[in-house]
């Protein structure tokens, strides 16, 4: 019975392409979610016309990792749902898990122009990986690779899709808008945009052999720019964490992926505690 673990953001959903459509405290925040639930719910189709045995997990991965709706979500799944939780937004990965999906996800900060571009948080400049920079899409695929499992398919704006084929070459990628901008897209009506994602994901399952999963042998260096100097401060706390040469920059040498991301994590996570 294979096992499959679908990751899903929201800044890459079709017709997002507003932070009044993904944060909680703002008016078109419930939009945002029922848009979110529904491609997720198209992936999840697909995976299961591919492969109807599979057992299949949910991982909510944006913001408060509460957004997509449970009773509204497929019943034929589990919700790995809430933070902090270890492997974040792979939250439910494991040893042998047959397949990763990235759903909704957005590229990473600097690229652009793409929809609502950011790795992580807003506190967050940059992060390197042996000096490649990466986003969420670099550090999930390579934590997938980590664990052995292949990131298969991705949905996305054009920008993030480009991102995934770089590092996943054989990854299936589904642009459910092309970027304009920061906050702008001409995106795919949403009934378009969920009967291709439930196309190419059964695909992509299907083909889930053929693609070898993102490897990053240890250590790894881990570089990361982080917004304020008070939250440089703190992170000197971390045992292993290092100030680099400038105000901004942190830096950690991991023994692999997995203790990289937790780094990472954490290094959020203090961002949003206000200091003193």
């Amino acid at each position: 019975m294979p096992k499959v673990l679908i990751s899903a953001d929201m800044e890459g959903i079709s017709g997002v392409v507003h932070p009044v459509e993904t944060n909680p405290d703002r008016y078109d925040y419930e939009r945002g979610r029922a848009l979110m639930t529904a491609e997720v719910n198209a992936v999840i189709a697909g995976v299961l016309d591919a492969e109807p045995s599979a057992e299949v997990l949910v991982a909510n991965a944006h913001g408060p990792f509460r957004n997509l709706l449970p009773e509204d979500l497929d019943q034929r799944v589990r919700l790995v749902r809430g933070r902090p939780r270890p492997l974040g937004m792979l939250g439910g990965l494991g040893t042998g898990m047959d397949a990763v999906l990235f759903v909704g996800y957005h590229a990473r900060v600097g690229a652009g122009p793409a929809v609502l571009a950011h790795t992580m948080s807003d506190a967050v400049l940059g992060v390197r990986l042996n000096g490649r920079e990466v986003g969420e899409i670099g550090l999930n695929a390579a934590l997938a690779g980590h664990y052995g499992a292949p990131v298969v398919l991705l949905s996305g704006d054009d920008v993030a899709c480009a991102e995934l084929r770089e590092l996943v070459p054989g990854a299936s990628t589904v642009a459910v808008k092309r970027a304009l901008g920061q906050a702008a897209a001409e995106a795919l009506h949403p009934a378009v945009a969920r009967d291709r994602l439930r196309q190419e994901a059964a695909a992509a399952v299907a083909r889930r052999a053929q693609i070898p999963p993102m490897s990053i042998t240890g250590p790894v260096l881990l570089e990361v720019d982080l917004y304020a100097p008070a939250t440089v401060d703190t992170a000197m706390l971390i045992p292993g964490v290092e100030r680099a040469a400038g105000a901004r920059t942190v830096t950690f040498t991991g023994h692999d992926v997995a203790e990289i991301c937790d780094v990472v994590q954490l290094l959020v996570l203090l961002a949003q505690v206000k200091p003193g």
